[in-house]
């Protein structure tokens, strides 16, 4: 099968680069002669963004657009395996198959909570924190989404952090019908049970989106039930054509029981295991956005979002390693205490977005400019005394250990101009300037009966990026390249470390790097989409500890010093095709459209320099020695993350077969390959997994959907947790089916 995959790779890659036709106009033409339109099929997404659009500017960046509609996929569970298949390097972690939490990273970047990722809906920040905690604990329920757009390392000069690039998630809008009723209804494998509602329209000047998705189900593995759920409203006044106000609102909460983690051996024997019940997990959630959208002219077109995010994360449990079992006391004739930790989330944003049009000569140019403004607040309560109960209770006794309040400020400024030198050729320079001021304060923990307190820590940067876009366009494709300087500020664990002994490095500094992408996509005819390019990613200023000993005297014992200590860099190739068979064959009509798509994605990540600090002995006997990582490979970073499908679909049916496979990976930075007996580190092994999808559409406005996920029943794990959802190897779902009726009416 991989021998197989790899020539359909190889031999349509070299098709797609066959010498295409140009379309030039005469001079003396006296009717003027237009390219002609070329109609892509359904099934070949992803898109590419335009030059502008939605006062961004895309030229020479390497963006990927999933129109959801189009693509065959368990939207219902969220399924990021399938839905980012169509998108070449994106790791996926499955933690469990509720998809409340999407998990994604691309290029060997860490998919924690797509904490790698700027993370927004339908343009403003959805994560914790951008700056101290950028996690993704919430995403919309993909059934309400029309597009996912992820634009690559070149976003972080419009929208700032992170390496990753930005990740946005546009929702669905009436904007034809006075009245319009979505519903989709699913049921599945191990309770699954699913309702998306939705109301919209247009009438005069005012339009309107409502939707309301509920969903719940026992989980594959025990002690995995959840119940979700996400509300959103949407209001848009027309003043004129040309300007309009709207408004909308999101709440969501849930809560889910976390199976926590296996070691290997407990994984070999029962996947589906759980050794943990009493452990919970839930993010009330609340979202909101106001955003004036205005044409000055035809030339100027302005956009300002205010926007805001109240939220909670919320656990309790028993957190200790799967080879400490959880059990009751003989003496007590009751559980141990469990763990509680709670944050509770304040931010507000304002972001202004401009682009103007102008002329240089007879060339028109681009000048997409703004500022944002940004204050966050986390205030964050942990190790607190929780019950010996089971339930999702987090009442505590007495008060937390530590209760820490952090504080971000931002200010920013951008600029990116595209300069055509000729109509096909254009050159994209810009610049982004940051100022950051991030503030620690309160109980860092309690030692002895006595607090210790969190030295108030103050940490002011200016942070100016730089970065340039090139592309050069033919008919229907275009070569692009672009490099671009990023950086992820110093986050509030790293300012706040496990002990209470440990010392944080007054200049610690933010992580900084650039991106590199050198590309070629577009379509050829009507039946063939391509994007095949290289990238490298350079990751400077990496935090970890160093070991010192205390007051530098081996007899009072070490402590960690965590500082910058190293770099990294992720290299490799990217590429992408959708083929339409039948329109290659023109045999459409009386076939419909087969589609063959693959993404494929070589990725070499590695250390290249880090420094790692070991003490032996005991006192007054203590040895510190120095050792480097240089060379060994960034874990959670597969070499290779390949997707091969199968679409057919005609003016009804149509139903997509999906094959995924992903390489090994290291758990830890020492690239421990022999599996710890906690099960916290060793090497993953290479999986691969298949899913099948289809769609009936009957009686024009209605739908029959069903697929399995993990169609053989494929044993396999993409992550090791440390801590939350649960120490050790956590395990992906087997075998699921869904069955969804659904109607628009």
């Amino acid at each position: 099968m991989r021998r197989l995959s790899f020539l359909l790779v190889t031999l349509l890659a070299t098709y797609s680069v066959k010498a295409q036709d140009q379309f030039e106009p005469e001079d003396n033409d006296t009717i003027k002669r237009l390219a002609p339109v070329v109609i892509i099929p359904k099934q070949q997404s992803p898109e590419r963004m335009p030059e502008t659009k939605d006062n961004i500017l895309f030229s020479g960046k390497k963006n990927e657009v999933l129109q959801l509609s189009n693509i065959n996929g368990n939207l219902t569970n969220n399924n990021a395996r399938e839905i980012f298949a169509r998108i070449p390097g994106v790791t996926v972690w499955e933690n469990d198959g509720s998809g409340i939490q999407i998990n994604v990273g691309v290029r060997g970047l860490s998919p924690n909570r797509s904490w790698e990722l700027n993370t927004r809906q339908n343009g403003y920040d959805i994560s914790s924190d951008v700056f101290g905690y950028p996690e993704a604990y919430y995403n919309p329920p993909l059934e309400a989404v029309e597009t996912i757009s992820l634009v690559r390392g070149g976003a972080s000069l419009q929208f700032g952090p992170q390496f990753g690039g930005t990740l946005n998630y546009i929702l669905k809008r009436e904007n034809q019908k006075k009245f319009s009723f979505e519903t989709q209804n699913t049921v599945g494998s191990y309770g699954l049970m699913s309702s998306y509602n939705a109301i919209g329209g247009k009438y005069q000047k005012f339009s309107y989106y409502v939707y309301n998705h509920s969903r719940s189900g026992d989980g594959w593995r025990e002690n995995s039930e959840y119940t979700v759920r996400n509300t959103h409203a949407f209001v848009q006044y027309r003043f004129t054509e040309n300007t309009k106000l709207s408004a909308e609102y999101t709440n969501m909460d849930y809560q889910m029981q976390q199976a926590g983690g296996l070691t290997d051996e407990q994984f070999d024997n029962n996947p589906r295991q759980s050794l943990r019940e009493r452990n919970w997990f839930g993010t009330p959630w609340n979202l909101f956005s106001i955003h004036l959208d205005t044409k000055i002219s035809d030339r100027f077109t302005s956009d300002t979002k205010f926007f805001g995010l109240i939220g909670e994360r919320n656990s309790v449990g028993f957190t200790a390693a799967p080879n400490v079992e959880d059990a009751i006391n003989p003496t007590t004739n009751d559980y141990a205490n469990r763990r509680v930790d709670r944050d509770y989330y304040k931010n507000f944003g304002l972001e202004n977005r401009n682009i103007l049009k102008y002329k240089l000569g007879k060339m028109d140019n681009n000048l997409a400019f703004g500022v944002r403004l940004y204050k966050a607040n986390t205030e964050r309560k942990q190790e607190g005394k929780g019950t010996t109960g089971s339930d999702f209770d987090l009442s505590i006794e007495g008060e937390f250990a530590r209760d820490l309040d952090f504080t971000t400020e931002n200010v920013a400024f951008f600029a990116e101009n595209q300069f055509k030198v000729t109509e096909k050729f254009s050159v994209t320079p810009g610049v982004r300037y940051e100022y950051i001021n991030s503030e620690a304060e309160g109980r860092f923990g309690i030692s002895g009966g006595s607090e210790v307190a969190l030295p108030n820590k103050t940490i002011s940067r200016t942070q100016p990026l730089f970065g340039l876009g090139l592309e050069y366009k033919f008919r229907t494709t275009n070569i692009y390249a672009n490099i671009t300087q990023a950086y992820r500020p110093v986050l509030f664990s790293d300012l706040t470390p496990p002990a209470v002994t440990d010392v944080i490095d007054p200049n610690l500094k933010d992580a900084d790097g650039y991106n590199a992408d050198l590309g070629f996509r577009g379509t050829y005819k009507n039946y063939l989409n391509f994007d095949f390019s290289l990238f490298y990613l350079s990751y400077n200023n990496r935090i970890g500890g160093v070991r010192q000993f205390v007051n530098n005297d081996p007899t009072q014992g070490t402590y960690i010093y965590r500082t910058n200590l190293g770099e990294t860099v992720n290299k490799g190739i990217e590429g992408f095709f959708n083929v339409n068979v039948t329109r290659l064959l023109e045999v459409e009509k009386p076939y419909g459209n087969l589609d063959l798509f693959a993404s494929v994605s070589f990725i070499d990540s590695r250390y290249t320099d880090f420094k790692v600090y070991t003490a032996t002995g005991s006192a007054p006997n203590v040895t510190i020695t120095e050792s480097n990582l240089s060379g060994n490979r960034v874990e959670n970073a597969p070499r290779y993350i390949h997707n091969f499908g199968l679409s057919w679909g005609n003016n009804n049916l149509s139903a997509t077969v999906q094959y995924r496979m992903s390489g090994k990976i290291f758990t830890d930075a020492n690239n421990t390959k022999a599996a710890s007996a906690n099960g916290l580190t060793g090497l993953l092994e290479e999986y691969q997994v298949f899913d099948f999808s289809a769609e009936y559409k009957f009686l024009k406005n209605y739908n029959l959907r069903a697929g399995i996920n993990n169609l053989f029943d494929e044993e396999y794990a993409t992550r090791r947790a440390g801590g939350y959802p649960g120490p050790g190897i956590l395990p992906g779902d087997g075998r699921t089916f869904y069955i969804s009726v659904g109607a628009k009416l």
